[in-house]
């Protein structure tokens, strides 16, 4: 009639999830991307109430759920233009010398893609993916990130005493609005 129950609640897959398996996809910083050797399945924390008691203070699943960044390290080109890419992203946000800065950057996105960017707000966001792969190196599933945006870019520090020859990377920590885990074909898992 229908499996036994042990059968039902063992694993399909007994492959191990392999910390080097991913691929990132990020509409605005593909030059970052690229170079990409670190990335996160971002955390997530539902938020907890005390319902009183006159004996003890019993917590109960509260109402709002909270994302932890999502943050990737990026081996940096020699040149600089992966981390000018989200330099300027940063800078088009927030426009720290001038109000031409965000002006730019509005018209270089415009420019890029007039039918995705139809407000201000469009300008300032991106969607991204992380993509996870299997022991064999194929798409398995992915995190799709909706409205990225960064706000904070790692120092980058020279130091001509160090003994080792270490290639330079930075850290970019994004905020955004949800993240799903869906197939690669764009089901919810």
């Amino acid at each position: 009639i229908g499996e036994p129950m042990a059968l039902c609640s063992e694993i399909s897959n007994r492959n191990y999830l392999s910390p080097i398996g991913f691929k990132l996809t990020i509409d605005k910083a593909p030059k970052s991307v690229y170079f990409s050797n670190q990335a996160n399945i971002p955390s997530i924390d539902v938020g907890v109430s005390v319902q009183s008691n006159y004996l003890r203070d019993i917590p109960i699943p509260g109402d709002k759920m909270e994302f932890e960044d999502f943050t990737f390290q990026f081996m940096v080109d020699e040149n600089l233009e992966n981390y000018r890419e989200l330099q300027r992203w940063m800078r088009g946000i927030s426009y720290p010398e001038s109000l031409s800065e965000i002006y730019n950057w509005q018209i270089s996105e415009t420019n890029k893609n007039p039918d995705r960017v139809r407000d201000l707000e469009r300008h300032l966001v991106s969607d991204g993916s992380l993509i996870v792969l299997t022991s064999n190196n194929t798409n398995n599933f992915q995190i799709k990130f909706t409205d990225l945006w960064p706000y904070s870019l790692s120092t980058l520090n020279f130091d001509a005493t160090e003994s080792d020859y270490n290639y330079m990377s930075a850290t970019v920590r994004f905020k955004y609005t949800m993240y799903n885990i869906i197939d690669i074909n764009g089901n919810p898992l």
